[in-house]
């Protein structure tokens, strides 16, 4: 293992400890998932931690290569978001706590509000409530049921780390809504992670 790769795996687990920590101490709110975020923002400034030969921008017609980085027993997982130009991810919710920090690039997240009872399955009416760009030194809370969607504009490959209080691929109840149509419905995972 190499000094590089030492000192990215020190980081990541401190951070992994510390949101641990902070689950274990107190219900999760918008402070505490706060707390995560500043901590998240800090490893992703070591932009050297995220470089292209170890985490590969996507190839071909793919937009998007997912890298897991660290993951504890209990289930909170750190990833890594490697996305291209146009990629698109329609409103969704998380069904858990979650923060973006920008390493390179910037990622486009819209947040929506739910303004019907949800009462009727499949249906469901949001509303615009505001556009937030993430870059470097930037990034977002969100809590279990803050709905989001995220875009890639402009003509750079972004890079950014994703931090859930449970692994993406566990998230089987997360829903994906049509603002369009109105709908909503269990969100598919999508790309494939990497290990």
């Amino acid at each position: 293992m190499n000094e590089l790769t030492t000192e990215r795996e020190t980081a990541v687990n401190t951070l992994i400890e510390k949101a641990i920590v902070i689950q274990r101490e107190e219900a999760m709110s918008r402070s505490s998932v706060e707390r995560i975020r500043t901590a998240l923002i800090e490893l992703a400034s070591q932009s050297e931690f995220w470089n292209k030969a170890d985490y590969p921008s996507p190839e071909g017609d793919e937009r998007q290569n997912r890298f897991l980085i660290g993951q504890d027993a209990g289930g909170v997982s750190l990833y890594l978001n490697v996305m291209r130009p146009g990629k698109r991810i329609p409103p969704h919710n998380h069904t858990t706590w979650a923060c973006i920090a920008g390493v390179e690039g910037e990622e486009e997240n819209t947040f929506f509000d739910r303004v019907d009872d949800g009462s009727v399955p499949g249906r469901a009416e949001i509303k615009t409530r505001e556009v937030v760009i993430v870059g470097p030194g930037s990034g977002i809370t969100m809590l279990g049921e803050d709905l989001h969607s995220v875009e890639i504009k402009g003509g750079q490959t972004i890079r950014h780390l994703h931090f859930y209080g449970r692994p993406l691929e566990t998230l089987d109840q997360r829903l994906t809504f049509d603002m369009e149509s109105g709908t909503c419905r269990i969100m598919e995972l999508g790309v494939k992670t990497r290990t």
